[in-house]
């Protein structure tokens, strides 16, 4: 199947998770998560309507979008950034995803502001509470809130999870139901922010995602196949 066939088969599923979640289609888009995936590709994926690139890394985002400069590609950093890295993000993502603690968000802001740009993010919940995983507690998420809006060189947009894996999509529901219970509580408190974003559900549950709110869908292997060793 071509990349093509699959994003008509994945923009499909979209709208039918929207029809039955009494939601409009246009109010998902759909990110091509590209980690190890080629220019070439993105490039096809292009070809087939997307607009919308996430990348893992700093260094591997770069190097494609020096090759696909000609298109006109939004890119958002959807893994962990080192603060060692913010100074090269800064000027390579239209967002970053993955905000997770206050020292990178201060990191972000001053790389931003050093070359006058305002930066979009989403703060990175740990809605399972996994160990292993990247993210702020939602006890935590309030706070960090007040500390991004505080920073005049960020936009904070909304949020963002990696929930645990479950076999079943349906499992992985009470998370995404729980980021957008925590969206609409920061809503509320800050309600001069532009909150509007939830990015959640990968390729094997996504259509969960878009059925409890999910305004970005982090579609891989479902939209580009597997990924190269």
């Amino acid at each position: 199947m071509s990349i093509k066939e699959r994003l008509e088969k994945i923009k499909e599923r979209v709208f039918e998770a929207c029809l039955r979640a009494g939601r409009k289609p246009e109010e998902v888009r759909i990110l091509g998560a590209a980690k190890k995936q080629s220019a070439e590709k993105i490039r096809e994926a292009f070809a087939a309507g997307l607009t919308l690139i996430g990348e893992n890394y700093v260094q591997e985002a770069q190097k494609k979008k020096e090759l696909l400069a000609d298109l006109p590609l939004e890119w958002h950093l959807i893994g962990a950034l080192q603060t060692n890295k913010a100074r090269h993000a800064v000027k390579i993502f239209d967002l970053i995803e993955t905000v997770d603690r206050p020292a990178i968000a201060r990191e972000l802001a001053k790389r931003a502001a050093k070359i006058g740009r305002r930066l979009p993010v989403l703060i990175e919940v740990n809605v399972g509470g996994e160990e292993t995983k990247a993210g702020v507690e939602p006890e935590g998420l309030e706070a960090l809130c007040e500390e991004i809006l505080a920073l005049k060189s960020l936009e904070l947009r909304g949020l963002m999870t990696i929930p645990p894996f479950r076999p079943r999509p349906e499992e992985v529901r009470p998370y995404f139901a729980k980021l957008r219970e925590l969206l609409a509580k920061m809503q509320q408190k800050f309600p001069e922010a532009p909150l509007k974003e939830l990015s959640m559900g990968m390729s094997h549950d996504f259509e969960i995602a878009v059925e409890e709110g999910a305004t970005i869908v982090r579609v891989g292997t479902a939209l580009f196949g597997p990924r190269p060793q």
